[in-house]
Parts: structure tokens; sequence; C-alpha cells
């Protein structure tokens, strides 16, 4: 109990120490703010744009051509492999006259087709795979390529591929760019810290003198840098928020135009937490950092 209560006055000192200089609190705080709200936007802007980009585009798919002699119960034999096959979401079957009708329709070739004698399409099959990824629809189109009386797979996995590399370069873009504002925060942190520490060597050279642990000399300035940077979370937070709402009424303009709901999505809860967590250890890591060297340093030899 006395140590909860310890803790507890301790973070409550933190709390009016921060208060009492509103000025280098709020430049602080500012720095993380912005400093976070950079990886944090991009990171919304990239979620919502996968989002929006795998409503854009169709959804891949693997066509099996079928050869031209091939039976109705062929076609019967494929489609119970089809159901069976854990990879597949759902499947078409196109017979060759509906694709014939399809082509003279899309393509204004009508007189030209009446001319034919035969039918020179086959029967095929357009099938949606259960996963998205280029790799899992390729292997699909393989197997499949194999299976008696198919002709030919065509599989469209050339836009998923492309996207899921734009995509992953995304990510890898945002996580640099968070792991170097992280470095850079830490490192404001540090020097903040320190010059709190430079303030009240005095009373942390007596308090060693009289056998306080380091843990407890530690404790007010990583509650003190923990508060900074939960405070930077937060205006990072607004910040997103802000900057989410004024790119939606820009956009607004253009869905209307498209009639899409190409719209920004905010920051999840989830996503959130991570924020403000990340937020309050980078501040209390920086902390204990600085505290740690200043403790090290007047550690008698």
């Amino acid at each position: 109990m006395n140590w909860l209560l310890s803790h507890f006055d301790t973070l409550r000192d933190s709390v009016v120490r921060l208060a009492g200089q509103p000025l280098a609190a709020l430049l602080n705080i500012s720095v993380f703010g912005v400093a976070l709200c950079l990886p944090a936007g991009f990171y919304v802007g990239l979620e919502s744009l996968e989002g929006f980009s795998r409503q854009l585009s169709s959804e891949p798919q693997v066509s099996l051509f079928l050869a031209l002699d091939a039976s109705r119960d062929d076609a019967l034999e494929i489609e119970r492999r089809l159901q069976r096959h854990p990879a597949v979401g759902r499947f078409e079957f196109v017979p060759r006259e509906r694709a014939l009708e399809r082509l003279k329709r899309s393509a204004g070739l009508g007189d030209l087709i009446v001319e034919l004698k035969d039918n020179p399409l086959p029967d095929a099959f357009v099938i949606t795979a259960r996963e998205r990824g280029a790799a899992a629809l390729e292997q699909l189109g393989s197997e499949a390529s194999t299976w008696p009386k198919v002709e030919r797979a065509q599989m469209d996995s050339d836009w998923a591929r492309k996207l899921d590399a734009i995509l992953g370069l995304g990510r890898l873009l945002v996580g640099l760019l968070g792991a170097l504002l992280s470095l850079a925060l830490v490192a404001i942190m540090f020097n903040t810290i320190r010059l709190q520490i430079l303030t009240r060597s005095d009373e942390i050279e007596v308090s060693k003198l009289i056998g306080a642990t380091n843990p407890f000399i530690r404790r007010p300035f990583l509650y003190f840098g923990a508060l900074q940077g939960l405070a930077g979370g937060v205006a990072a937070w607004l910040l997103v928020a802000a900057g989410v709402q004024i790119v939606n009424w820009g956009l607004a303009e253009v869905a209307a135009l498209y009639g899409s709901g190409l719209r920004i999505a905010g920051m999840s809860w989830p996503d959130t937490a991570v924020l403000l967590g990340s937020a309050g250890a980078l501040g209390w890591l920086g902390a204990w950092l600085s505290v740690s060297r200043h403790l090290w340093q007047i550690e008698p030899r």
C-alpha cells in the first residue's frame, strides 16, 4: 500500500511540475505531437488507400479454358474439383455459347461472328480465389492447369502483385520514418530530462548520500518523461484527426464526381492505443537513459 501511495505522490508531483512550466512543456509536447503525427498520418492514409484500392480493383481471378473437345461430363468433373478445393472462394461456369454472346455484345462484331460456321470459343470457369495474394492466385492457376481437359489457365495476378509491392513499400517507408522520428524523440526527451537533472543535481546527490536508491531517484523523472510523451501522443492524435477531416472535405467533391465512397478513415481504437502507448514509452525511455547516465557519472569510482 505504501508503495502504491509513493507512486501516486510521485505522479502527482510530476503533473504539478509539468503544469508549473507551461511554455517548456507546451513546446516539448508540440514537438512530440508533430513528430508522431507524421508516421501515424501516413499509416492512416495507407490503410485507407489499401481499402479503397481493393474496392476499385476487380477481385483477382483465374480463368480456366477447357479444351474444345471437352464434354459436359468433363466440365462437371472440374466443377466437382473446384467445389472441394480449399483455395477456391467461388466460381462461375461460362459455357461457350454464352461466351460467344458476350463477345458479340462487347466487341460489336455481331455481323462478323454470324458468318462463323463453328463456335471457336471453349467452355470456361471463372474462379475467384479465397485469398487475394498474387502467390496464392498463381499457385491455384498452376495446379488447375494440370487438370484433365484444361487447355489453359489465365491468372489475373499482375495487378495484385503490383498492389502488394506498392503497399509493402509504403509500409516499409512508414516504418523507417517512425523509427527515425522515435530516435529523435528519445534524444529530445533525453536532453529535456538532463536539464531537469541539472536543476536538481544537489538534491540528487544529497539523496544518494542519505541512502536513496537509484530506482527511487529515477521515479519522478520517469513519470515526468512518460507524461510528456503521453501528452505528445494525444497531440499527435488530435493533429491526425484534424488532418483526416480536412482531407475528407477536399475529397468530398472528387468522390461526388466519380460516384465513389472515397474517404479517409480515422484512427481505430487499437491504433490509438498503440500511438499513445508508444508515445508514453518513448518519453519514459528518454528519461530513463538520461537519469541512468547521470547516476552512473556520480557513482563513486
